[in-house]
């Protein structure tokens, strides 16, 4: 899965070529993007990487609430481009890196919980997330993983996707400015 950033950059790059930003278009995507930063920022409040297994907050409805967050995010800068191609090329990426890392870390936490992975897995959806959560017994997991933590928000930098998407929309707007100034 390396080559999910090494695509990333000539992928952002052609993105910028083709966008064509507009002050609507940005602050609708941006308006997308933010409710991807909430479900990052929700998530990450409750994983404990390589530590247990999350299964309760947004884990409770998806297995990737980061992703399914992430896929606002991509859904939100491909608005803001406002190019029906920059935005299939980002939804492009998305779709195909993302769905291999997915697969890949699924193999990866079968390895380390294994049972409980499975039992996990047999009731909450892959990504899509189901709205209400069944009353069954959830595997055994420690008290402090079952509320969010903003500690744990912090240790998991979750700060930096803000940061990111909002260096992202400034990037939009330099765009769009050049575009109207330049005309490309």
């Amino acid at each position: 899965m390396r080559w999910r950033v090494r695509t990333g950059y000539p992928v952002a790059v052609i993105f910028l070529a083709l966008a064509a930003p507009t002050p609507r278009s940005i602050l609708i995507g941006g308006a997308v993007a933010l409710m991807g930063i909430l479900i990052r920022g929700a998530s990450s409040g409750y994983l404990r990487k390589y530590e247990e297994l999350a299964t309760t907050g947004p884990y409770a409805h998806t297995r990737n609430p980061l992703y399914f967050g992430s896929s606002f995010l991509a859904a939100g800068f491909a608005i803001a481009g406002n190019s029906w191609i920059a935005g299939l090329l980002v939804i492009t990426y998305f779709g195909v890196f993302y769905s291999a890392v997915m697969r890949n870390e699924e193999n990866d936490l079968r390895a380390r919980f294994g049972a409980v992975f499975n039992e996990y897995a047999a009731r909450v959806p892959l990504f899509f997330p189901r709205v209400t959560v069944p009353r069954t017994n959830p595997p055994q997991i420690p008290p402090r993983a079952k509320t969010f933590s903003w500690p744990q928000y912090r240790r998991n930098r979750e700060y930096n996707a803000l940061i990111g998407t909002l260096a992202g929309l400034g990037v939009m707007w330099l765009r769009m400015w050049i575009r109207s100034r330049f005309g490309y």
